[in-house]
């Protein structure tokens, strides 16, 4: 591939905005501010949905007795709190500015007389740092699975917006109620009185084995990051975990592609830019938020009457909370392009910050999880409850915000922004100003 774009351009799939030679318009330059703005929001809110698994045991994440301190969190009100508001929201807001970022970079590819040659290099070398996050630094990695599933969004980008869209709404959709449907069956099964139907009592037999050998893994792992055994830590993802990022996008294959072609329609359709109505815009996000706001908080109060069980919480967190989550996510889209256009302060200017390094804050967070909760370290692992976890992510993003802004001020992209951008061109980019 000899692919010839100029360094000037805008490359904005992980918050790398390079900076022009020349002055943006108007629109590109709301458009860009929006995106950078909405990304730094989500790459904080991440973290907050990850902290539980970087500081007690993966099933934490969802199922709260699998805590090893008690987690300080009265009738589970803060998992319901965690739930409604970040739960794969952030997730989701980050996939549809994955997808309108892909397209963004092929928009001036194509001015070029570049091909989707390039976009696919670029997405190898994310898979590159996608592979080396999850075996080296954190099991929870995504930009392996990003890296996989936007090569297939490449395949959709010829086609109009609106195709974009509706192809996107119907994918997610399905796979909604695929994964609703799978969900249910073990809910069923080990929690309601269908499990002691006649045929059924071995089954359930087995789905409770089950937890016990998942929680059993867990355990090991466990030990591994306590006793600070770095290098089994590593041998026990290559020999026991290999398989995760390839599952990964498979599960998740009718969430993320689906999010990234609507991503990359409303990115087309002007809806990052400001062109839309703002009173339109404030009520399309209000009616998102607060509708699929209140189902999933019913879903939550279900979980609570159950007792939190282990795959009650499952199936709310994977399977039925995937519709009310969409609208959610498009609705806080929409807050958050209007909300950018006033956050021109001390703030927004650092939020934008923190989005345009998103990539270097979203790696860069695992290594300081890291320091902070391996044996080899701090050793907190497994030490602190809910509410001193979210203290942790909340100093976290602090980091963030203070550092993403004076580093841009003095260089061009992040630390691993310049890093990815010089391995998809091939060449050495200046990183200071």
């Amino acid at each position: 591939m000899s692919e010839t774009l100029s360094p000037t351009q805008i490359d904005s799939v992980f918050g790398e905005t390079a900076p022009s030679a020349q002055p943006a318009p108007v629109a590109e330059q709301s458009r860009i501010s929006s995106l950078d703005f909405i990304r730094g929001i989500a790459v904080m809110g991440i973290l907050f949905a990850n902290i539980i698994s970087f500081g007690q045991p993966a099933s934490a994440y969802i199922y709260p007795a699998a805590f090893l301190v008690p987690a300080n969190d009265p009738q589970g009100w803060q998992w319901i709190a965690q739930f409604v508001l970040i739960d794969g929201k952030m997730r989701g807001l980050f996939t549809l500015l994955f997808g309108a970022g892909l397209y963004l970079f092929m928009e001036r590819a194509w001015e070029r007389g570049s091909t989707r040659g390039l976009q696919i290099w670029r997405l190898a070398m994310l898979l590159c740092f996608g592979l080396f996050h999850f075996y080296f630094i954190w099991f929870g990695d995504i930009l392996a699975m990003y890296a996989i599933i936007g090569c297939v969004a490449v395949a959709f980008m010829h086609l109009q917006p609106g195709f974009q869209m509706r192809f996107g709404l119907f994918a997610y959709i399905f796979g909604a109620v695929m994964l609703g449907g799978a969900m249910t069956f073990p809910y069923l099964i080990t929690d309601t009185s269908f499990g002691e139907v006649k045929g059924l009592a071995d089954v359930r037999a087995e789905m409770l084995a089950g937890l016990d050998t998942t929680l059993a893994n867990e355990a090991r792992i466990t030990e591994l990051k306590e006793a600070g055994d770095y290098p089994g830590l590593i041998a026990e993802r290559f020999s026991q975990q290999w398989w995760m990022p390839l599952f990964t996008p498979v599960f998740l294959f009718f969430e993320t592609l689906p999010l990234m072609l609507m991503g990359m329609a409303l990115y087309r359709f002007g809806f990052f830019s400001g062109e839309y109505d703002a009173g339109k815009m404030k009520l399309w996000g209000m009616t998102g938020v607060f509708g699929g706001g209140a189902a999933t908080l019913a879903l939550g109060l279900f979980v609570q009457s159950t007792g939190f069980t282990y795959n009650a919480t499952n199936a709310a967190f994977i399977g039925w909370s995937v519709l009310p989550r969409l609208a959610m996510v498009m609705g806080m889209a929409a807050l958050l392009v209007e909300l950018s256009k006033s956050a021109i302060g001390w703030f927004g200017d650092r939020v934008r910050a923190a989005g345009r390094a998103a990539f270097t804050n979203y790696l860069g967070t695992s290594i300081v999880m890291m320091f902070v909760f391996q044996g080899w370290a701090l050793g907190l692992f497994g030490d602190l409850n809910r509410p001193q976890l979210y203290l942790v992510a909340a100093l976290t993003c602090a980091a963030m915000l203070a550092w993403s802004k004076p580093w841009l001020e003095r260089f061009r992209y992040g630390p691993l922004e310049w890093l990815w951008r010089c391995l998809t061109y091939r060449k050495l980019f200046p990183l200071k100003r």
